[in-house]
């Protein structure tokens, strides 16, 4: 696979892989929040205080995204309701994890040569743009971003022996657990690299022990648990179908050039079976979701990274396949890297400018209103505008039960089905 190289010791890659970051999302940094994240602020103000962790602890649901309502928290205590800075929040988290996709490398037999130009090729591919541009989303690279330092510690656990690291892999994979369910993917991701050395593989018995206490405590509360009663996520899913409709969004014309270009010139059939092995494995827990035939995007991040090292091995295929045609490869790269980030800079960020404007229109209508506000047609549930208004603030103004002969304030019946552009 890869070659081990010392680029990964130089300013420079961290350097590419800040811009490749910020071109691909900078453009989200001007976006207001969106629906979902108006609930995101209120369980940081209900649950992240310290003093609140005993009944976050208590909650079902959301102690699995912990780590993601105490960020919350303190982002809001220290900019307040500063749009800026929730947007930049994920732009940060995205690098840091474009950074740990390079120590992944760390494992010899991808080693530096792959893990680079994989990390490269996730900074900027649009596929999981949700994950980075929603805020809502924020469990989703907070899971990836524990799921893999712990993966990584791990990694360098089985080879050089170090307790150091195996604690470092431990303490990581609690914080993942702490972050959302997809978590436990750690498990078998660790068999995954761990391969036939059977001597550790004792040593992840309590993380497999820990892991089914995990799901069990979830099952056990299925009752209280939202998502087990709100039509979200069913074990009795289609999940197989699910997976391959997702596997084959996620890979997308780059990927599907690329896995021909394995298959014609490579033919490493380890490498190949490895990426898709990964994205099957990280896909599984969000393959139970009952409300679409493929996972949305933002629960695609943690694959993606598949997806990244089949590209990249593709990439680097063409590069000793075609030693002379350097300039041509360095134009097919360049306009990979334009055709993703202006995906994300047209397409993608007008559907996230219409999924605000359902509930910006609604805070400036409250803007110097006092009593009811009368709604027809809002297209998303109407405690997401009442949670709107009280999450900045709107006192004496608050959403009337919608009536047909009552004057309308605002009318939303005109606006397209968010559902199916994609947004959830």
């Amino acid at each position: 696979m890869g070659k081990d190289t010392t680029a990964w010791r130089t300013p420079w890659l961290w350097l590419a892989l800040a811009f490749l970051c910020v071109l691909a999302y900078c453009r989200g940094l001007t976006l207001p929040l969106i629906s979902d994240d108006y609930l995101q602020i209120q369980l940081g103000r209900d649950y992240g205080p310290w003093t609140r962790w005993a009944a976050l602890a208590d909650d079902a649901l959301y102690r699995c995204r912990a780590t993601s309502i105490v960020l919350t928290h303190w982002t809001e205590h220290l900019f307040g309701l500063d749009r800026l800075s929730y947007n930049l929040t994920g732009i940060l988290l995205h690098f840091v994890n474009c950074c740990l996709v390079v120590c992944l490398g760390l494992w010899r037999p991808l080693g530096f040569g792959l893990s680079i130009p994989a990390a490269c090729i996730f900074a900027f591919f649009e596929r999981p743009h949700e994950a980075v541009i929603w805020y809502s989303a924020l469990p989703e690279l907070l899971v990836f971003t524990f799921t893999i330092a712990a993966l990584v510690a791990w990694v360098q656990h089985c080879q050089t022996g170090r307790w150091q690291w195996y604690a470092a892999s431990s303490v990581a994979f609690l914080l993942a657990l702490l972050s959302k369910e997809s978590s436990v993917v750690f498990v078998p991701l660790a068999f995954l690299v761990t391969g036939w050395r059977r001597e550790l593989w004792w040593r992840l018995a309590p993380a497999v022990a820990i892991s089914i206490w995990y799901f069990l405590s979830i099952h056990g509360a299925r009752d209280t648990h939202l998502h087990f009663n709100d039509g979200t996520f069913s074990l009795s899913a289609p999940f197989w179908s699910t997976e391959l409709r997702t596997i084959a969004r996620l890979l997308g014309a780059w990927g599907w050039m690329g896995l021909l270009v394995l298959t014609l010139w490579k033919r490493d059939w380890r490498l190949l079976g490895g990426c898709f092995v990964w994205m099957i494995i990280t896909l599984l827990p969000y393959s139970f979701l009952t409300y679409q035939g493929a996972a949305p995007s933002r629960h695609t991040y943690l694959a993606a990274v598949g997806q990244a090292f089949l590209v990249a091995a593709a990439w680097l295929t063409l590069q000793e396949r075609f030693p002379r045609h350097g300039r041509w490869l360095a134009a097919l790269a360049a306009v990979c890297v334009l055709q993703q980030v202006s995906y994300i800079w047209i397409f993608k960020h007008h559907q996230f400018v219409e999924r605000a404007m359902p509930t910006e229109r609604i805070l400036a209508a409250a803007k110097g209103h006092q009593g009811p506000i009368q709604v027809r047609c809002f297209p998303f549930p109407r405690n997401v505008a009442t949670l709107a208004l009280s999450v900045t603030g709107a006192e004496g103004v608050w959403i009337a039960p919608e009536h047909e002969s009552a004057p309308v304030d605002l009318d939303f019946c005109a606006q397209p089905n968010y559902r199916e552009a994609g947004l959830r």
